[in-house]
């Protein structure tokens, strides 16, 4: 899994975090600025755009998942079960293919960046 995301078992929770404060990331972040003036790419607009992504590809993920984003870093988790655990890691395998494809980013902003509810 790419250094930018990780996903960890704690006390009662499985958590993913994606740390958007790494050069890579930051660079994204701007460009999908630079597309919509809107997205100023803190962990509540990632939260926003993940969101979207996954309302619309993968809403299964949905389904019990609970967030905590932050200037710089976005943080979701499920309660701690073998089912979300999988979900966790089907997530943050989104994320990584988000990033390593991030033309798929720019393209959903360019095209769906208004159905967006960024922050």
């Amino acid at each position: 899994m790419a250094d930018y995301v990780k996903v960890f078992n704690m006390e009662n929770i499985v958590d993913i975090c994606f740390y958007i404060d790494q050069d890579k990331i930051l660079a994204i972040g701007d460009k999908i600025n630079e597309i919509c003036e809107y997205a100023e790419m803190s962990g509540y607009n990632w939260e926003a755009l993940l969101n979207y992504y996954l309302e619309n590809n993968a809403p299964e993920l949905l389904d019990g998942l609970g967030t905590d984003p932050e200037a710089g870093m976005y943080a979701a988790y499920y309660d701690l079960s073998s089912e979300n655990e999988k979900k966790a890691e089907k997530f943050a395998g989104i994320i990584t293919h988000l990033v390593e494809n991030e033309e798929e980013l720019y393209s959903l902003v360019r095209e769906h960046g208004d159905e967006i509810e960024w922050d």
